[in-house]
């Protein structure tokens, strides 16, 4: 045996031989450490030496006496160090407010990472079923992949930061959600991480190097499939003849202030400003914009259906072109879906879209709301209050739409988190949309981790549906990302200004995972799970 497997041996025997409350902490701090494979830091060391860890706790726990509780505790714990690392900047939207909200920071990030942490708990106790060595990571794998996907449906779903997002820094890794999905990708990297893991363990035998090899040759094939890929792509930021283009404004308005009343038109001044900008410089290329993009909820103030209101917002709109922006709109008589004007359900966080006579040409409810941002779920008896301006919780809009802008052709609008949910981002009927555009409010999270991994997101869904994606974010980080989520071009988190940039083209036919949704991820996931608890034993075709 050389020096290096005698050294991984005793390390592996030395975690596995610790207590329970030992294996417990190293867990929590292994799952921390986890989170550092996120963006922005993407410290992807993080994923094997994590996963390492977490299956040579898994063989101490299995040792003692009750494994089947002591794998479900370990992977809880693991789960809970990684949420509360990754999600930590939940506490900055309640410090907004924090006279009123700030006691229920702390409440908050330690009660929703404990009641996340219980999925990869879950992942982990599959994983104790299984044979061990090769086995057994396989159906980890497969299990942390069925775990997310649960993660992202159950009671209103939160699929935020899935294991594959830890791939977006590298475009030519992340192509592979245009085939298996963000899933299928978090599949992979636990697979690529936990097989780290066979060249220690006493079960490893001869064949401890086999899973890394096994390994090695997957990184080469998603690598190579990445790249194959990447040569159709048009050079990064080149801009496609007779390319719309558009006009992003990130006006950095802190949350703290941006609905004062004393404050609310200077703040929409500073929006038209920021639109109406500089001409191009002489000698320039650049057309003007056929839109101007607005992020959530960008006026701070209720839009009831006025023509003043629309003729306002007129201000902004480029000559022939349109402005699209987030509102807050409360239903007034002359909708469809009118209530009482003091029913919970007439207040809408929607997008619109006008021109420059103030006419509204279009309009888009957002459908996928934020417990306890925007609703408070169990209202009746739930104690706890919405964490939003107003007391009067929003209304779901009927679901994905497309809309017919001038210049822009097909949109798929989707507002805030929308975006992180992978095969939910278009309509289910009707044409296919030539772009998805996000509107997001992430002023919420402050200058923490929060935007770059709701930004990974956006760059996964692009990938997914092989389309462009405009992101327009309050105070950032807005950008332009093309149909392999490449970022074009994108505004810092905090900077305050505009992005001129040309629209990228879609690709020319859906891709793989657009038309098969999450098929491939399960039968990955399946096969997996068929090599982990299959009747095939050492010797009998499986190392």
């Amino acid at each position: 045996m050389n020096p290096v497997a005698i050294r991984a041996d005793r390390a592996a025997a030395g975690v596995a031989g610790l207590s329970s409350w030992s294996r417990a902490l190293v867990a929590i701090v292994a799952g921390a450490f986890l989170a550092l494979a996120l963006p922005p830091v993407s410290f992807v060391v993080a994923v094997p030496v994590s996963f390492t860890l977490l299956l040579w706790l898994l063989e101490g726990a299995l040792a003692g006496g009750r494994p089947g509780r002591a794998a479900l505790a370990l992977g809880w714990c693991f789960g809970f160090g990684f949420f509360v690392a990754g999600l930590y900047w939940i506490a900055n939207a309640l410090l907004v407010d924090a006279a009123r909200f700030g006691w229920l920071a702390p409440i908050a990030v330690v009660g929703l990472s404990a009641y996340f942490a219980f999925f990869p708990a879950l992942a982990v106790l599959a994983a104790s079923w299984a044979r061990p060595g090769f086995g057994r990571i396989a159906v980890l794998a497969a299990a942390w992949g069925f775990a997310e996907m649960l993660r992202g449906s159950l009671l209103t779903g939160f699929p935020w930061n899935p294991m594959g997002s830890v791939l977006v820094p590298w475009p030519v890794f992340a192509q592979g959600a245009a085939y298996l999905g963000v899933f299928g990708l978090s599949v992979v990297v636990v697979f690529i991480g936990a097989g780290v893991m066979m060249i220690a363990g006493a079960d490893a035998g001869r064949g401890r190097w086999h899973l890394p090899a096994v390994a090695m040759v997957l990184i080469a094939m998603v690598w190579g499939g990445g790249f194959l890929r990447l040569q159709g792509a048009p050079v990064l930021g080149a801009a496609a003849p007779g390319a719309p283009y558009i006009r992003i404004v990130q006006a950095a308005i802190d949350q703290k202030i941006k609905w004062r009343p004393n404050l609310a038109r200077q703040h929409f001044m500073d929006y038209v400003t920021l639109s109406r900008g500089a001409p191009p410089a002489p000698g320039t290329q650049t057309p003007p914009p056929v839109a101007v993009i607005w992020p959530e909820t960008a006026v701070p103030a209720v839009f009831k259906g006025s023509k003043a209101y629309l003729r306002a917002l007129a201000q902004a709109v480029p000559p022939g072109g349109i402005l699209v922006t987030g509102v807050v709109r409360r239903t007034l008589g002359n909708d469809s879906r009118r209530t009482p004007e003091n029913d919970s359900r007439g207040l809408w966080n929607s997008v619109l879209a006008i021109d420059g006579r103030g006419a509204l040409l279009a309009r888009y409810d957002k459908h996928h709301l934020v417990p306890f941002g925007e609703y408070v779920p169990l209202a009746r008896f739930n104690p706890l209050p919405k964490l939003t301006e107003g007391r009067v919780d929003f209304s779901a809009g009927p679901g994905a739409r497309t809309l017919s802008l001038p210049g822009l052709g097909r949109v798929s609008p989707l507002v805030c988190y929308e975006v992180i949910f992978p095969g939910q981002v278009t309509a289910v009927a009707g044409p296919r949309p030539n772009v998805l555009l996000n509107l997001t409010n992430d002023a919420w999270f402050g200058m923490s981790t929060g935007p770059y991994q709701h930004l990974a997101s956006a760059r996964l869904r692009a990938v997914e549906e092989g389309l462009p994606l405009v992101r327009a974010a309050n105070t950032g980080i807005s950008a332009v990302i093309d149909p392999y989520g490449r970022v074009i071009r994108r505004l810092a988190l905090g900077e305050r200004g505009v992005l001129d940039v040309a629209v990228p083209a879609p690709l020319s036919a859906p891709t793989f995972y657009a038309r098969m949704g999450n098929w491939p991820f399960l039968v990955l996931a399946v096969l997996l799970l068929g090599v982990g608890f299959g009747p095939f034993r050492r010797g009998q075709g499986c190392p």
